[in-house]
């Protein structure tokens, strides 16, 4: 991508984060976008911008850092992770997710027995032990995943975790 900010990428005359936010508003009560970067731009997609702390923990410290910041900014017990650039996003995605947690442990998708980790629900609960993860310099969400006892939840589309590196290159526009 050549440092582009994937959300903000045209696919099909839209933003990646565009489509995003299409499939995931009906599934959620409020949304929350973490950047690092163009807050201004994100800002005029109606849902509240809020910066993640790549400062204190590294430039290109990742999704967890990301993560971070929505648990640190809400005011829900429990907050689904998705990516900016992942247009196909399951329908069902937080209703499946949150029927495997019993109210009680984080949650991940997965597809073909391949993990999604960026794609997640995890309690507010876990972000002091997010940050102290970050501090000992883990920056894999799968590992931070595994080390909160996430569940694993099946899903049978795998398109539905796709994302631009995946898509065909003529459907790819220009950056926003």
């Amino acid at each position: 991508m050549g440092g582009a900010d994937k959300g903000l990428v045209v696919l099909d005359g839209i933003a990646l984060i565009e489509h995003v936010l299409a499939r995931l508003r009906p599934q959620v009560g409020e949304i929350i976008i973490s950047a690092n970067r163009n807050l201004d731009r994100y800002r005029t997609l109606g849902h509240r911008v809020v910066q993640d702390d790549a400062a204190r923990f590294g430039a290109f410290s990742g999704p967890l850092v990301g993560m971070l910041a929505g648990l640190r900014h809400t005011c829900m017990p429990w907050v689904v992770f998705v990516p900016c650039d992942a247009p196909a996003l399951s329908a069902d995605l937080v209703a499946m997710l949150a029927s495997a947690t019993g109210g009680v442990h984080p949650a991940l998708a997965s597809c073909g027995g391949r993990r999604q980790p960026v794609f997640c629900l995890l309690p507010a609960a876990l972000e002091p032990r997010l940050t102290a993860a970050l501090s000992n310099g883990e920056r894999r969400p799968d590992e931070f995943l595994r080390t909160v006892g996430a569940i694993e939840v099946a899903f049978d589309d795998a398109h539905a975790f796709s994302n631009i590196n995946a898509m065909e290159p003529d459907r790819q526009g220009s950056h926003d």
